[in-house]
């Protein structure tokens, strides 16, 4: 699982810089960075979730 979290945020993040280069895609830049604060705040949850069943 982790793995896939890895790759899911090196994807937004170029993503993000793809928008950011090319001025007519800022709109991809902002999903680019969406997905990457999505994923990241999942990656955390899950992972305060498995702490406390294993306490």
């Amino acid at each position: 699982m982790l793995t896939v979290i890895v790759i899911l945020l090196i994807v937004w993040a170029i993503l993000a810089v793809v928008g950011f280069a090319i001025k007519g895609l800022l709109w991809l830049a902002i999903i680019g960075i969406i997905l990457f604060v999505g994923t990241l705040i999942f990656a955390l949850v899950r992972r305060n979730a498995r702490r406390k069943k294993s306490v």
